[in-house]
């Protein structure tokens, strides 16, 4: 759970839904409805998602595109009736060429890309609630996270020791007992570190906690109880003490409970010689205290000096002292005077193994993490500087500051102390600013950031029901690095939706160039309709769909993310599909030309090559070429161009077709000119890799 940010507690108000654990007490209801805090959350919730950058891009690509098409079909239509062709085969043939030059293939490849998608992401524990959202995640630019139980492991371990004769470091996982205890690099036992069995001694005592062990299904220990004071028995298990046999040795008889004003721990323990032995934890300005301590004043500064340093590192710290008492045990208020420091302990919630190369992997995409807490400005600046969220040393911006003004918003990479409406200031600013923003969140006031996000991602295994209903992606593991993958499967679609509209777009274009120029090349009319809709049907159909399940690019991750304002034909894609319609209306118009000088069947050739290159196209567009990654698209290429091969063998299919068969030399010559397709795209790939404009990928990285 994240802590309460300042000023969220202590003011004697009390919010619908809050569970009291201990103790009575009166309320008096000051508001309901949307004047509650949770109505408050609600009210910041109600805003409808807006459309995702595919369908803002597609949406203005397919007016242009619809313009352009109607003006040349048009030209197509008026050059014909130039030329005294019938009135009524020029419509038809106008018609079918508005047809070819409209990608039919996009809708259905645009919403096969987006399920494949989320059912990849399923498997990658990533459950997807609104389709859109998995093209809208390869636009990411900014990613504000949360801390505890996203980036951190959500559960406390000991992680450092320190008495008076030296200090520890502890190693292990979780909650897991298993691990080791090292001072100056050897590890220690309860006999070599006597200093530190003390301590951990009443630290196992002064605690009413409990660890489980593995079981129905689960492979991890669970604590039971206290986070807090079950790292504190993963810590004297893993040097080797036992705390059921200290239990029974020193069975507790009395106790001073924690309280907040407090904020130290006291237990009594009957020894078997008839005295008892006294073992207190708490803060350390709570136990570092002439009225708690025996110790020179000398021991106590510098104990004071660690903790204080320790926790600039982030750690919670605990000091824990223990005292023995002979004869009766006296009053509750003689147990905590006269105390013996045995040292210190800091406990951290350990950032996720995989939260340190999941930032590292954001920044190597181009995209800006930032952390976003609840918790103290000291332990924010520890995660991030040992996740590199930010540059050490960077300023760590608090709620309070934000609610004070002057903060620029967009220059925030670490907040701490934050609020509701301030995490949904920070995404707003971001947003306004021109980034595509991904906010995670678990709790109920997460909610309207989540919402208002352009991606808000919810933990699935803590997070409340409000948070995974506000989100579009829920993490159903809880793990940072679902994120990047669901940003990686978000620029496969993305990229998939180009290398159809390339696709699709330069074979569209190809017609209207041969059908324009053929007449002037002494080709009266190049196509029939039923040819263009025969190639259109083939080129655009299987190929096309199958275009949208490529697997990802391998350097999809390397590159920064496309600015959000960039056209879907952006990033020189409308050049590249000129030059290759332009390239495949050539080769056609070339072999067309050459087949009616040398008493060929002309129109057959051209319809052969118009097809069979653009199915070459097809091929060269491919994220890995020679592999087997899609084996769909060579199925979905095979069969569509033997389908365009019986269109002028077939008996059938030429009567419908209008064409005539081919020799065996001319079918040869055909398909070799055909692969001149898929070799220009190749070459053209090696030549100029896609690059998006205006970001390098490295500055990112030092953001």
């Amino acid at each position: 759970m994240e802590k309460a940010p300042d000023g969220a507690a202590g003011r004697g108000v009390v919010s619908a839904g809050t569970v009291v654990v201990r103790g009575r007490g009166r309320a008096v209801v000051t508001a309901t409805g949307t004047g509650s805090a949770l109505g408050r959350i609600a009210s910041l919730m109600a805003t409808a998602p807006g459309p995702t950058p595919l369908q803002r891009r597609l949406a203005g690509f397919s007016r242009t595109l619809a313009a352009v098409t109607v003006v040349l079909c048009a030209i197509v239509l008026a050059l014909g009736l130039v030329r005294g062709q019938p009135v009524e085969l020029m419509i038809v043939t106008a018609i079918s060429l508005a047809v070819a030059a409209v990608p039919e293939s996009l809708p259905a490849v645009v919403t096969l890309a987006l399920a494949l998608g989320a059912r990849r992401m399923a498997h990658r524990h990533a459950i997807v609630r609104r389709l859109p959202a998995v093209e809208t995640l390869r636009s990411v630019t900014v990613i504000a996270t949360d801390k505890t139980g996203t980036l951190t492991e959500g559960r406390m371990a000991t992680e450092r020791a320190w008495t008076p004769h030296g200090a520890y470091v502890l190693t292990g996982t979780g909650y897991d007992p298993r691990g080791q205890v090292v001072r100056a690099g050897r590890t220690v036992t309860p006999d070599s570190a006597p200093d530190l069995a003390a301590m951990l001694r009443v630290a196992l005592l002064c605690n009413d906690a409990a660890l489980e062990p593995p079981g129905d299904g689960s492979t991890q220990w669970r604590a039971l109880g206290d986070p807090t004071e079950a790292a504190l028995l993963v810590a004297g298990a893993r040097l080797g003490l036992d705390h059921a046999e200290l239990k029974r040795e020193l069975p507790r008889v009395a106790e001073i409970p924690f309280d907040s004003d407090r904020k130290r721990m006291t237990t009594l323990h009957s020894r078997s010689d008839g005295g008892f032995q006294v073992a207190c934890k708490g803060a350390p300005e709570a136990v570092i205290r002439p009225e708690v301590l025996a110790d020179a004043l000398e021991v106590a500064a510098q104990a004071g000096a660690r903790a204080e340093e320790l926790a600039r590192r982030g750690y919670r710290v605990l000091a824990l002292a223990g005292g023995d008492v002979a004869g009766g045990a006296g009053p509750p208020a003689t147990w905590e005077s006269g105390l013996s420091l045995l040292g210190l302990v800091g406990l951290m919630d350990p950032p996720r193994s995989e939260s340190e190369p999941t930032i590292t992997a954001c920044r190597r995409a181009g995209v800006v993490p930032l952390l976003i807490t609840g918790d103290h400005p000291l332990t924010a600046r520890a995660v991030a500087d040992r996740l590199g969220i930010a540059s050490r040393g960077a300023e760590v911006t608090t709620g309070e500051r934000i609610r004070e003004g002057g903060v620029e918003l967009t220059e925030v990479r670490v907040c701490a102390r934050t609020t509701p409406e301030q995490k949904l200031d920070i995404v707003q600013a971001w947003r306004g600013a021109g980034h595509v923003v991904a906010m995670t969140g678990d709790g109920v006031n997460d909610g309207p950031a989540l919402r208002r996000a352009d991606i808000g991602v919810a933990m699935g295994g803590r997070g409340t029901e409000v948070a995974r209903q506000a989100a579009d992606l829920v993490l159903a593991d809880d793990n940072p690095a679902t994120i990047v993958a669901a940003v990686e499967e978000g620029r496969r679609v993305y990229a998939n939706v180009r290398r159809v509209l390339l696709y699709g777009l330069a074979g569209g274009t190809a017609e209207i160039v041969v059908m324009l120029l053929g007449p002037f090349l002494g080709m009266p009319l190049p196509l029939s309709a039923a040819q263009i809709l025969w190639i259109n049907l083939l080129t655009h159909g299987l190929p096309g769909v199958a275009l949208g399940a490529e697997p990802v690019d391998p350097d999809a991750m390397r590159r920064p993310p496309r600015p959000p304002e960039e056209s879907v034909l952006g990033a020189g894609l409308w050049r590249r599909v000129l030059f290759m319609g332009a390239f495949i209306s050539v080769v056609t118009l070339v072999v067309g030309a050459w087949a009616r000088e040398t008493g060929r069947p002309w129109q057959s050739m051209l319809f052969l090559v118009l097809g069979a290159t653009q199915l070459g196209v097809a091929l060269g567009s491919r994220a890995r070429p020679g592999s087997l990654a899609n084996p769909f698209l060579l199925i979905a290429v095979g069969a569509a161009l033997g389908l365009q091969v019986a269109g002028v063998y077939l008996p059938p299919l030429r009567e419908l077709l209008g064409t005539e068969p081919l020799a065996a030399t001319d079918l040869l010559v055909a398909c070799a000119v055909s692969g001149l397709g898929y070799a220009v795209m190749r070459l053209q790939a090696r030549l100029r890799p896609e690059r998006p404009p205006g970001q390098d990928p490295r500055r990112a990285e030092g953001a």
